[in-house]
């Protein structure tokens, strides 16, 4: 008889806790967000990460109802940034938007990055950042094959965004192709590089196209993408020189800290997936010179983590990492 209450009671328990679970998953959902949110971009304000990332904040909070704040956190090719999001709690009050490079590149880069791919819930992937190979408007190669003629035993100095970056590796992994020499030098992102490559002192950069929509004293001579870029459409592809760069652009989305509650995470994916098709990102990523380039959660995971083991074996190839 004492055994049959026993019984009873752990059922009982057990009913309780799970009813008691259950009732406070369904109050998170219902309540989150509860307060304001922060959005980390792992770089420094006025670039075209960060202007796309606010727009996307911007629509997530009109959607969601609570103040979703941007918080600049740049440094260390954007690994400080994505290190705080990591450590942060993954209850969705915490995200990040940017690029998946300090993932996928800076593990193999950067001395002491204490987490990996599976250390973050991706919520969605929003759009390709698209990088180039650009010359000053006086510079007198009209075209990358000029320009990697003129190379000779001597080689071609070349200014990116930092060790490891996208436009980095592109470069590179084009030069080991062409079997150019090129020296590079990296800088503190694009803002700080344009000024030096548009008074002459590089034979050529590799900007984003956001970097340099619209200004006339820069010229691109190609872009690291599959196809041609509608904000440029008079300017060839890298693998128009008939060389397969292999080095996809930057792919940038929403982050957050891994363990978001499903509920949390499935609120975030539908406003992201909204937030895409806004008229006001639309027009921000349309005038940065990039194109929405949207996948799931999932897809942007499985991505990231094929990206990753490509980056790696790209990276111990050219000699680049530690």
């Amino acid at each position: 008889m004492v055994v049959k209450w026993a019984g009873a009671a752990a059922a009982l328990l057990m009913t309780s806790t799970l009813t008691s679970t259950l009732t406070s998953t369904l109050a998170v959902a219902q309540s989150y967000p509860s307060h304001n949110v922060e959005v980390i971009i792992p770089f420094a304000a006025g670039g075209g990460v960060d202007v796309i990332g606010r727009a996307v904040a911007a629509s997530l909070q009109e959607q969601l109802g609570k103040s979703f704040t941007v918080i600049n956190r740049d440094g260390a090719g954007g690994t400080l940034g994505f290190g705080q999001l990591a450590a942060a709690q993954p209850d969705g009050h915490t995200l990040g938007f940017g690029p998946s490079t300090p993932i996928a590149n800076a593990p193999y880069l950067v001395k002491g990055v204490r987490y990996n791919v599976e250390s973050f819930d991706y919520v969605c992937q929003v759009f390709e950042n698209v990088f180039s190979i650009a010359v000053p408007a006086q510079s007198p190669y009209k075209t990358a094959k000029e320009l990697f003629a003129a190379a000779g035993d001597k080689g071609l100095t070349f200014g990116h965004a930092g060790l490891g970056s996208i436009p980095h590796l592109s470069v590179e992994n084009l030069a080991e192709a062409l079997h150019v020499k090129v020296t590079h030098l990296p800088f503190r992102g694009d803002a700080a590089m344009m000024p030096v490559l548009m008074k002459g002192d590089l034979d050529f950069g590799a900007p984003a196209l956001s970097s340099i929509r619209g200004n006339d004293k820069i010229r691109p001579l190609l872009v690291f993408a599959d196809k041609r870029q509608p904000a440029f459409p008079d300017v060839p592809t890298a693998g128009e020189l008939g060389v397969k760069t292999s080095v996809p652009p930057g792919q940038n989305g929403l982050y957050a800290p891994k363990g978001l509650p499903a509920e949390v995470k499935a609120t975030l994916e539908k406003a992201c997936a909204t937030a895409v098709k806004s008229e006001a990102v639309l027009k921000v990523i349309g005038n940065t010179g990039q194109s929405i380039a949207y996948l799931s959660g999932q897809q942007f995971h499985d991505q990231t983590a094929a990206d990753y083991k490509f980056k790696g074996e790209l990276i111990k190839r050219l000699g680049l990492g530690q």
